[in-house]
């Protein structure tokens, strides 16, 4: 099958493995793991990871109704702040609610105290090397933080919420965090029956001493005796996508430059917004600069290597292309939405979703 580019292509069978790791760090510590839509949310194949997580956790009533419609198993629903008009419809598709702070706890406690309800708790630490993605940053909005104020508010949940972790390879890392939080925060933890330890812990990176997690997990949960959650979201789809592109034209300023029929400011903004490289396999001693079609001066994927020199038509294969793009794209420059496909267990690619310019019509008024 021939598709058009640029289209975003998951492949199932580099989906599975993670798939398979979650489910055997799910069976050896007991933890339950919920799909961060937040990261991605590409429904076509939630059937699949279904079979392997126990259900989705969200960022918005969008997330939340997503999740509970198209995703079988537990619809957890969190928001930095839940809105009044909307309340009564998240508490309708959820099955837990975690509330950002004390105060959206007591607003909507009246409505809510029929549901399981929660707490995000921000114990001041984290991984993330990023001051944009640091939950732990000075003056940070995310979570309450000091136990004095969770404490009399404790009788009306019965979980908290820890998102401390961003990108975390590291065990021992985590490790010594968790167990921080167990020294500050332990009391209230025993009296609830349920955490959740979030995202951003990359377990199933290569290498990842996934046995040792999995005991500190169960230690953890058979210790305060509390059922454990995890919301993997780059950890459940690394490497399983690529954004598959053509080269349109190229050129000589310094470097070989190269333009495909994308762009990072529309199809993969997390490069744009950490000003990092795009991730692609490198073979050969022709080193090009691959740069995006919009207008935007700093549209660039990066600078790899290639077996030949480039020109217009060939194929570029950008990696690791499904974490936090497919749920950021956009309609910058009016630049062809990238279609969605998958690549089958058999190797067969089909489509999925294609976009038009009624799509971009229909975003705008």
């Amino acid at each position: 099958m021939t598709l058009q580019t640029p289209y975003y292509l998951i492949d199932k069978s580099r989906l599975l493995p993670n798939m398979e790791k979650i489910a055997w760090l799910r069976e050896h510590s007991g933890a339950k793991a919920l799909l961060a839509l937040k990261c991605f949310a590409t429904w076509s194949v939630f059937d699949m990871m279904s079979e392997y997580m126990d259900g989705t956790t969200s960022s918005s009533l969008f997330e939340v109704k997503l999740g509970r419609e198209k995703f079988p198993g537990e619809t957890h629903a969190y928001s930095v702040a839940w809105a009044d008009n909307e309340i009564d419809e998240v508490l309708a598709s959820s099955d837990k609610i975690i509330f950002n702070t004390v105060g959206q706890l007591t607003r909507f406690e009246e409505v809510s105290r029929n549901h399981t309800r929660g707490l995000r708790v921000n114990p001041g630490v984290s991984t993330s090397g990023f001051d944009l993605a640091d939950p732990a940053r000075p003056f940070s909005r995310l979570g309450e933080h000091d136990p004095a104020n969770i404490e009399p508010v404790a009788d009306l949940i019965t979980g908290f919420m820890f998102h401390n972790n961003c990108e975390n390879a590291d065990f021992d890392r985590f490790d010594a965090m968790l167990s921080s939080i167990e020294q500050r925060f332990g009391y209230l933890i025993r009296k609830m029956e349920w955490i959740s330890l979030g995202g951003g812990i990359h377990f199933t990176g290569e290498g990842y001493p996934l046995d040792k997690l999995a005991e500190r997990l169960k230690r953890f949960s058979d210790q305060n005796e509390v059922q454990v959650y995890l919301e993997p979201g780059e950890a459940a789809i690394t490497k399983s996508t690529t954004l598959e592109v053509t080269v349109l034209d190229t050129l000589l300023n310094g470097k070989q430059l190269a333009i495909v029929d994308s762009s990072i400011e529309a199809h993969m903004l997390d490069l744009l917004i950490y000003r990092e490289s795009a991730r692609m396999d490198q073979s050969g001693e022709h080193e090009w600069m691959v740069c995006g079609k919009s207008c935007l001066a700093g549209d660039i994927f990066g600078e790899f290597k290639f077996p030949a020199p480039l020109k217009a038509g060939d194929r570029i294969s950008i990696q690791d292309a499904a974490g936090y793009t497919m749920v950021k794209k956009n309609w910058f420059n009016g630049v062809k939405m990238p279609a969605i496909a998958i690549r089958e267990l058999d190797g067969t690619e089909r489509l999925v979703r294609d976009f038009t310019y009624e799509d971009f019509a229909a975003a705008l008024s």
